[in-house]
């Protein structure tokens, strides 16, 4: 397939963010801490629904942890996200990957309210790229099965198994993975028909 000989450059640019991201407290401690990046750009529950600070729904997606934190997600998505950007384009995945991040978002914030977890620190770019495995689990349902290398039965199992080491872990938040999952594939049906309808000049 023709798109898949593509540069994925919104892909290796959201990556780079990514680590910039997580790089600057140690080149640039003197204007801004690790501890102060993250008190002011994660998901904290209480200060997103009652201090109205929605923001934190989007740059959470940018935000780590720690280094395994970050190397974990960045080897996924550089994986995936690829395969995704080369069938919507390099706009639509940019807008699919953020809307599902922040869906995913969205679950996680109901969850903690709804387990009583106000306080509760959550950030990584996991829900988003769950969302990146929903969509391409839509997309090659759609392609017959297929999408260049990859085919609907590793995607299934990859996403289960990601799935079960979130559940028999702790300290993941299972509930943005099952949530940015979701929205990927939801989200995948009408990207699907944008893009096939873009190529077919409908």
């Amino acid at each position: 397939m023709e798109q898949f000989k593509k540069i994925s450059s919104v892909n290796i640019a959201l990556i780079i963010i990514n680590i910039i991201l997580f790089l600057i407290p140690d080149f640039f401690g003197f204007l801004i801490s690790g501890d102060v990046l993250l008190e002011k750009g994660t998901v904290i529950p209480l200060l997103v629904t009652e201090g109205g600070e929605y923001y934190r729904l989007f740059t959470s997606i940018f935000l780590h942890f720690d280094i395994r934190h970050l190397l974990n997600n960045m080897l996924v998505l550089f994986v995936l996200g690829e395969k995704l950007e080369n069938c919507l384009g390099h706009v639509k995945y940019l807008l699919f990957y953020i809307l599902c991040g922040i869906g995913a978002n969205l679950i996680s914030l109901q969850f903690y309210l709804k387990s009583g977890e106000l306080f509760t620190m959550s950030a990584g770019a996991s829900g988003a790229i769950f969302g990146v495995i929903g969509g391409l689990i839509w997309m090659v349902y759609r392609n017959r099965g297929r999408i260049g290398d990859m085919n609907s039965r590793q995607l299934v199992l990859m996403a289960i198994l990601s799935l079960y080491l979130g559940f028999t872990s702790t300290g993941v938040n299972n509930a943005a993975h099952v949530g940015g999952l979701a929205m990927g594939i939801i989200l995948g049906i009408p990207f699907h028909a944008w893009v096939s309808a873009r190529r077919t000049g409908r």
